[in-house]
């Protein structure tokens, strides 16, 4: 089982102190994490994925806002993986605080750029269905991906910088072993740890 903490919020939840010091003297600028802001918890997130064959898995998705104590998110999803078209779709019932149980599909493909196939061009999409049918909620995104294998010893890298097309919101994502930072051109980001 895979299980990450993440941590996000919004700019808001950034302070910068210009505090003078005592003497009346401007002290050194810090920035801290205000653990008060708004829309900000630190979230459990745990996967489990069941081989069917060597080209579908089922995985489940959980997560646990530790602000509300209670789970605020849980999915089913049937995925396969066709090898001859490098991609990865997916089908199944979604479950979260808002919008309560929907049905959700998953598309991404991946063009590499590179003959090692460590910078790459990749487009993926998804869209959310309400019981009914009735309420689609598309969403997708273009990405452009670099893995730089052995950054220094024991060391991997990722760098990816997308663009979510509905939205219409650029982002950023900088992954180092365990670590994952993402963050958005509407200020909202999240740093995600991988145990």
């Amino acid at each position: 089982m895979e299980t990450s903490l993440r941590y996000g919020g919004d700019s808001s939840a950034l302070k910068i102190n210009k505090t003078p010091t005592s003497n009346n003297k401007k002290g050194p600028q810090t920035v801290r994490y205000a653990s008060d802001a708004s829309g900000s918890a630190l979230k459990i997130y745990a996967k489990q994925k069941f081989h069917i064959d060597s080209n579908t898995r089922l995985q489940l998705n959980g997560e646990l806002d530790t602000r509300i104590g209670a789970p605020t998110f849980f999915s089913a999803l049937l995925r396969y993986f066709p090898p001859e078209l490098s991609a990865k779709i997916g089908a199944g019932l979604q479950y979260n605080k808002r919008e309560k149980l929907h049905y959700t599909m998953h598309g991404k493909k991946s063009f590499p750029l590179t003959p090692d196939q460590f910078v790459n061009f990749v487009i993926k999409g998804r869209c959310d269905l309400d019981k009914e049918f009735k309420q689609p909620t598309p969403s997708g995104a273009a990405e452009l991906v670099w893995n730089i294998v052995d950054f220094q010893k024991d060391q991997e890298l990722r760098l990816k910088v997308g663009y979510e097309i509905f939205d219409k919101i650029p982002y950023v994502q900088v992954r180092e072993n365990n670590w994952t930072f993402t963050a958005d051109a509407n200020g909202k980001w999240n740093v995600k740890y991988n145990l």
